[in-house]
């Protein structure tokens, strides 16, 4: 069993697990290193369990993490603990009243994906066709102060029609139905970014023809409905 996906009638137990492994997964593959970033899954229609603040993602306990409301109050955490919540819990908690269709936010800091905002590049739709194919267009935010409600404020009007947002010189945002959703989302933007910062150090670029790009929309609305 898949603890990544999970259905809106998921038990606290049930996310606290998925994010375990979800944290495991970001930090094995670089997306997360150190105590950077931060995890979420809805828990029903009015809470959220949130990964804590300074604590490597990737060495975490189910009691490591906190059950908030969607105000940011803390509702449950374990007082021997001591855990405090995460400071970018402002955004996720902008995603999810942006977004009732999703159930998972991560933030991550894909390494490659920053690499296309510092050096002012746009995400790329017209290289790799998985991009059009699974993921579509990836937009960039305004650069926002870390660690407060500026980053909430900076993807706002992005997370409403976008799955993925990279946020300026900072990192990324991925959504989804579940974390299996939002960590292929996140896995997709790095492995796409990785390629054209590959290619932009060969030095030639090619894209997809113009031509194709039509047939390609026409994939994703098919996977998508």
């Amino acid at each position: 069993m898949n603890s990544l996906s999970f259905s809106p009638l998921a038990t606290e137990r049930d996310l606290r697990l998925a994010l375990i492994e979800a944290g495991k997964l970001c930090y094995q593959q670089g997306l997360l290193l150190s105590n950077n970033g931060n995890l979420s899954a809805r828990l029903g229609e009015d809470l959220v369990v949130i990964t804590p603040s300074g604590l490597c993602k990737g060495r975490m306990d189910v009691n490591d993490l906190l059950v908030i409301d969607l105000q940011g109050r803390v509702i449950k955490a374990d007082s021997r603990r001591k855990r405090k919540i995460s400071s970018e819990t402002p955004m996720h908690l902008e995603a999810y009243r942006q977004r009732p269709d999703i159930r998972a936010v991560i933030h991550a800091h894909p390494s490659h994906a920053i690499a296309l905002t510092v050096a002012d590049l746009p995400f790329p739709t017209d290289i790799l066709p998985e991009v059009l194919e699974g993921l579509g267009p990836v937009p960039t935010t305004r650069f926002a102060l870390p660690s407060s409600q500026d980053n909430a404020e900076a993807i706002r009007d992005l997370i409403q029609a976008h799955n993925a947002v990279l946020i300026r010189n900072h990192g990324a945002i991925t959504v989804g139905k579940d974390l299996e959703e939002a960590l292929n989302h996140l896995e997709r933007v790095e492995s796409v970014a990785k390629a054209v910062v590959l290619a932009y150090a060969i030095g030639k670029i090619n894209r997809i023809p113009a031509e194709m790009m039509p047939a390609l929309e026409a994939l994703r609305a098919k996977f998508s409905s």
